[in-house]
């Protein structure tokens, strides 16, 4: 397993859009570990036990609000207090602006300084967002990912099995590759599995006796998507006769990635089988058993119901 285990600043700067305040400040040495993030409220009236410096730390207009209510002596000194604490940068929400006294005292500290125009709740939702997915734990396992109706599959087995060509059937009936061959998958929450592609193979398909197809650039923008939660695994296997497979599906089988466990199911390959179909139908019935009606059940209870009604009616003949 394999773990982002920091984001550089300068990524974050880009991603979110933030104006440097500072260039003098080198940005490209400066890493954050983790994905939470810290308004120091507490912080500017000098509180800092329990202070966690090591968060991406940031200005809105209440902190903003309260520094400018200060003489201008103590408001520099609660400024110098924290830009001294070791902290990896401070972002000023609202466009709000430092005065050049607290920028010349950020370049003497080497602590970039800032400024979104986005609201302060809105930022830090979105730095909440992406941070998580970027410092997720993560693995890269061989196969296919693709969005079906909505339906994150995830196409599994072994090498030459028919993964790719499935995924290009799907792709030409409609549905949308995230990745073929390599899977990042992260797990961004205790219940959440997100799947993307390696930057290098980002929608490239193989082909073995053709080669390497560009699906974006054959099926267009909508044939393609970036990233996607994985909701089932269908593993590919070569038929064997002599093993019993699931023809009802009353009970559910699970696979496991990071410590979460996603819906699986195996599906044996025989000359002739229609793999985009099945997983089209696949696909469909999951979400149905989503939306709270299990196919399987409903022909269990009519089974039951008609069993029930026949040894009724040999009742009333005796």
């Amino acid at each position: 397993m394999a773990s982002n285990e920091r984001v550089k600043l300068t990524k974050v700067i880009k991603k979110m859009e933030l104006k440097n305040l500072t260039p003098e400040v080198n940005t490209g040495d400066i890493f954050l570990h983790i994905p939470e993030v810290n308004r120091p409220a507490l912080q500017l009236t000098g509180f800092y036990d329990q202070f966690d410096n090591d968060r991406l730390q940031i200005i809105g207009n209440v902190e903003y609000s309260y520094l400018e209510s200060l003489p201008e002596k103590e408001r520099i000194d609660r400024y110098r207090q924290l830009l001294s604490s070791n902290i990896p940068c401070l972002v000023f929400c609202r466009e709000l602006t430092p005065e050049a006294q607290v920028l010349e005292m950020a370049k003497t500290y080497r602590i970039p300084i800032l400024q979104s125009s986005k609201s302060t709740s809105s930022f830090m939702a979105e730095v909440i967002r992406w941070l998580r997915a970027e410092l997720a734990p993560c693995i890269v396992i061989h196969g296919v990912l693709v969005d079906v109706y909505g339906e994150g599959v995830l196409i599994t087995g072994e090498s030459g099995i028919g993964k790719s060509e499935a995924a290009l059937e799907l792709i030409k009936r409609g549905h949308r590759l995230v990745t073929d061959d390599a899977v990042e998958i992260r797990k961004i929450s205790d219940e959440v599995l997100v799947g993307q592609a390696p930057g290098v193979t980002k929608y490239f398909i193989e082909l073995r006796g053709i080669g390497i197809i560009d699906v974006k650039t054959l099926f267009g923008v909508e044939s393609v998507k970036e990233t996607q939660q994985i909701d089932m695994v269908i593993k590919l296997e070569d038929w064997n006769k002599d093993r019993e497979y699931d023809r009802l599906g009353m009970e559910e089988e699970y696979t496991e990635y990071l410590g979460t466990k996603v819906v699986c199911h195996s599906l044996p390959i025989r000359p002739g089988r229609n793999l985009a179909v099945i997983v089209e139908a696949a696909a469909v019935n999951h979400r149905q058993k989503k939306m709270g009606y299990n196919a399987a059940k409903e022909l269990y209870r009519r089974v039951q119901e008609n069993l029930m009604k026949g040894s009724t009616d040999d009742d009333d003949e005796d």
